[in-house]
């Protein structure tokens, strides 16, 4: 059995200020952050937020939005800024794991393609067993750079969830990764 964590990856204000942020989309993964991070905490599970900052525009600390989303608990187990899109190698957290045990990350949060995608990748390889939470995910669509085509958000999700699994992670629903803790 996995001593696991959840991670909240990069649920902050930032994101609020970019062109393609979409309000709508929110909602849904709102309440199923909001449904992970209160099943994690009845099941004894550490609940980790991960916030990105790169010192670019409303992602610079002297922003003042690197900072979790106001409908987000207040009361994380720990909180680690990363400066890379995975979170496990620049920010702490790797060794505050390694310290309690936790050999299971559950992943969660803002862009399922970018940071999400790469942390499950890094902690793949760094052994540790991961549930891909899908629907605590979020992404926005996307143009392809050379052929222009538009990639929806659940078109970029569906292609996340078909490279990841079986090779880096579980993809689960949040009602299958609580189910498995």
């Amino acid at each position: 059995m996995h001593k696991a964590a959840l991670l909240i990856i990069d649920v902050q204000d930032s994101f609020l200020q970019r062109d393609y942020w979409d309000e709508a989309a929110l909602l849904p993964f709102r309440q199923h952050v909001l449904t992970l991070i209160a099943g994690a905490r009845a099941a004894g599970v550490p609940v980790l937020y991960v916030l990105h900052e790169d010192g670019d525009g409303p992602f610079a600390e002297a922003s003042g939005l690197v900072r979790p989303m106001a409908w987000l608990p207040a009361d994380p187990d720990a909180t680690f800024i990363k400066h890379v899109h995975n979170a496990l190698l620049d920010s702490g957290l790797q060794p505050w794991l390694a310290e309690r045990g936790i050999s299971k990350l559950l992943v969660s949060g803002i862009r399922t393609e970018q940071c999400c995608e790469t942390t499950t990748r890094v902690a793949s390889d760094l052994g540790f067993a991961v549930d891909f939470v899908s629907e605590a995910t979020l992404t926005f669509a996307m143009r392809h750079p050379l052929s222009g085509r538009l990639f929806s958000a659940d078109e970029i999700r569906e292609k996340t969830e078909l490279v990841l699994a079986g090779r880096f992670a579980d993809i689960v629903t949040v009602e299958q990764a609580l189910a498995r803790l």
